[in-house]
Formats: C-alpha cells, structure tokens, sequence
C-alpha cells in the first residue's frame, strides 16, 4: 500500500516494503548543496513528493570503473551491491524513512539514524544489507542518509575558508543537516524527535562519535551506537586540521591544472578523482585526506582528546566490534576505552559487545561490516545460507539495539543479563557460534586474527 503522510515539508508518499506492516519512504531530499558549500535544509516541496526509489550516491571511486572487472574489490561488491544499480551525482543529499505501516503523528517512536562506513570515501544508505531493516517490526523507526563523500564532502582549501569563514567537513555538515531534517520532521512518520539514536559503523561510527563531540549537534539526539570504529586509542587518533589539509589540496589542484576553486568547482569529477587517488598514493605522510578534520566549528577537538577532558555528549552508549576487523585488538579496545571514560567520568551507562559469528558460505569469519546483516535483521537479501542459528543471532540482535533505542539499556525488560562496561566489569556481550553471553575476548587470537585477515575493509 503506498502511504501518503502530511509532514512539514508538504505531502510525501512512501511504499510497500519486504517485510509486511513496513512503509518505506526512499530518497527524500533533505537538503541542497553546490559542489563544496555547505548543505541549505529543504523546508518545503510542491505537490505530492513520491519516495518511492532510492536517491542518488555521492560521487566515489567506483563511480569510475566496473567492479566486477576489479579483483580487490570482488569481496564487498559480492556482498553488498552486486546485482543492483546505484546512480552517483553531485546532487546526492537523501534519505530514507522506515516506519511501522500504522505509525501516525502522536505514537512517539524511537528513531535509529544511521550513517553507512566506507572510509568516508564510499558506500550509501541503500546498499543490500541496509534495503529494509526489520526495526520498525519490533516498533523503531529506521533512517538512513547518504552524504558527500572523497573529495567532494572533505576537501579544505584556503580560498573556500574565505568564502564562509571555514572549509572542509561539508560531509559532516549533510550528516547534521539530515539529522535536524529527521528532528524537524519525524512526529509526522510517527517519531519521536527527542528519542532518536545515532548510529554508524567503521567511518559510520566514526561519524557517530565525532556528532558526539561535535558543539553543533547539542541536545539532538539521546543515545548513540558505534560499530566497529568508535572509541578511544592513540592509535587511531587524528588530530589534524584544515590548516593541514592545505598543501595536499592545493597539490591536487595544481595536479589538474586549475588556479581558482571557480575552475575546480567546473572540473569533470573523473578528472578530480583521478589526481586525488594518485596524489594520496604518493603523499602518506598527510593520512586520511578525505575525512573529517578538526575545522574550529563542526569540530574543535580530536576523539581522543574529547573523551579524555569529558566533552562527549552525556548519553547512553552501545558500542562494539567483530572477530575478523581491520584491527581487532585496536577496535575492539576502543570500544571499552570509550564506555570505561563514561563511567569513570559519572557520564551515562555504556554497553560493550563482540561479534564472532563465522557467517556461512566462505571462510572469511566475522569480516569487517558482517555484524551488519543481524543488527539490521536483512539476511534474506543476502546470498548467503543463513541458518535457524543465524536468524536465532539476528533477532537477539535486533531486540537488543531496538531496547536500547526504546530506553538505552539493551536489555529485556526485568532482566540484567547484560551488563554495562567498567573498569571492573571487563567482561562484555558476545554473539557467536552459541547463544548471546557476557564472555571475555581472546587476546592473543585477536592479535592473530590481525595478520591473517582474509576481508580487511573498504
């Protein structure tokens, strides 16, 4: 049945869903943007808006070339995208909305936000694995956004600072413009704007735990979720700024001839990627060029320095990794660090787990993005052969992140099965080959694990 709603935008109408009871509104544009400005919020459509199809990608690597015909890329390509079509543009600001079919203004729904991981260089909301989660079933709202990603969402140039005051992170600033369009207008989808959660795996909960930093995104959002990325570790800190991105910017425009962002802003995009991944190649010692960076606005400190100081948002937290991660020992630490900080600090309560389950069909263990098909309760879409055990994990899963969408504690109502992480309670959740336990990690196999990874990540 497609569902026509009234929000503060104007009429939308949404579309059945797999699941049965599911509305689903797709491609909502939630904001505009020309190339490197930074996002206006759309307030208001003419005529009935038709979220019935998914919106555009923002422009990344694979726009580029056929990933079938690359190797390296076969793993996650056959995971999550193979058989489908996705459109890449500039214009790539969109969202979508899963609600229960008779959610109406007035039910006060928990909302999941999600952001998607892909090294801020790719991925979108609407690749397999995210293509109808189950949480509206068990009465959660689900949103998923993309927003702009490689050059096009992080690049910092001196000549863009003097045009508004500061450069760079204007992917971050989709991922809060989507946010405040979901607060301003969830009631209407049945949501309820001061009970949404924040969640994002691998760059996703990066993104996540720099919203929880972030001074412009105070008291818009209650708790937060961050999968495989999120957390405290000298390791994987970055504390640079814009100031430093300059001389890897200005060598890529320099690389493709332009003198003036005016040129650069008219440039074919293949053109600006190509120099893009040759010059970080060849430039290691700037890191992670495209990804957030500390700007004085969006950002005023790096991850590890805000948790130390205490800056991190006061909310409950749920936070944890996999057995086969890029760094399992590193991640998985992180997560602890950052829910042990919470409670030597009196901050609210943090919930660690760890995800072991040998997915079937490979031998590639519990890789990098593969809790993502049992939180999102998705494994019908994939090619995998799932098992009764599999759905059995799912819906453990699933129970427990939409519990802690509902109240923060992850736990069934009356029980204390789960407990929260502290420096004297460094046992945590596992969900593996048995049923959910609290257990402890193997350290030394994680260690293992690191060296001898078969999927490490996009």
């Amino acid at each position: 049945m497609k569902k026509i709603i009234t929000t503060k935008c104007g009429d939308i109408r949404g579309t059945a869903c797999q699941w049965e009871g599911v509305t689903a509104y797709k491609g909502i544009r939630y904001a505009t943007a020309g190339r490197w400005e930074y996002p206006s919020i759309v307030t208001h459509w003419d005529g009935v808006y038709e979220a019935t199809k998914y919106g555009n990608c923002s422009y990344q690597p694979r726009t580029f070339y056929n990933e079938e015909e690359v190797p390296e890329k076969a793993f996650y390509y056959n995971e999550f995208r193979k058989g489908e079509t996705y459109t890449y543009d500039d214009d790539c600001l969109f969202l979508n909305i899963w609600t229960p079919e008779n959610a109406v203004l007035g039910d006060n729904l928990p909302v999941i936000f999600y952001i998607h991981g892909g090294g801020y260089t790719g991925g979108c909301g609407h690749e397999k694995h995210f293509d109808g989660p189950v949480w509206p079933l068990k009465g959660v709202i689900a949103v998923t956004c993309n927003y702009r990603l490689g050059p096009m969402g992080y690049l910092c140039l001196p000549e863009l600072e003097e045009e508004t005051g500061h450069t760079g992170n204007y992917g971050m600033y989709d991922q809060i413009t989507a946010l405040q369009w979901v607060r301003d207008n969830i009631r209407e989808f049945g949501g309820n704007p001061d009970n949404i959660t924040v969640m994002g795996q691998s760059a996703g909960a990066m993104s996540v735990q720099n919203l929880c930093i972030s001074p412009l995104t105070d008291g818009m959002f209650a708790k937060a979720v961050m999968n495989s990325g999120g957390g405290v570790s000298k390791l994987m800190n970055s504390s640079a700024t814009t100031k430093d991105r300059f001389p890897f910017w200005k060598q890529v425009m320099e690389e493709v001839g332009c003198s003036n962002v005016e040129e650069l802003r008219r440039l074919d995009v293949s053109i600006l990627f190509e120099a893009w991944q040759k010059l970080k190649k060849t430039s290691p010692k700037y890191g992670m060029v495209a990804s957030p960076c500390i700007d004085g606005h969006a950002l005023t400190h790096s991850g590890m320095e805000a948790a130390n100081a205490g800056l991190q948002k006061n909310i409950p937290y749920m936070m944890g990794s996999t057995s086969q991660d890029m760094a399992p020992p590193i991640i998985a630490d992180m997560a602890k660090n950052w829910c042990i900080r919470q409670d030597e600090q009196k901050k609210k309560t943090g919930y660690c787990w760890f995800f072991d389950r040998q997915l079937p069909g490979d031998q590639c263990g519990a890789w990098h993005s593969s809790e993502l098909w049992y939180f999102f309760g998705t494994l019908s879409n994939c090619w995998r052969p799932f098992t009764k055990h599999d759905y059995k994990i799912s819906d453990a899963m699933v129970t427990a992140l939409c519990n802690f969408a509902k109240t923060g504690n992850p736990n069934e109502e009356g029980s204390d099965i789960w407990k929260p992480t502290t420096k004297p309670q460094d046992k945590i959740m596992i969900w593996g080959e048995k049923m959910p336990k609290m257990g402890k990690t193997n350290k030394l196999k994680l260690w293992y694990t690191m060296f001898t990874n078969k999927a490490v990540g996009e």
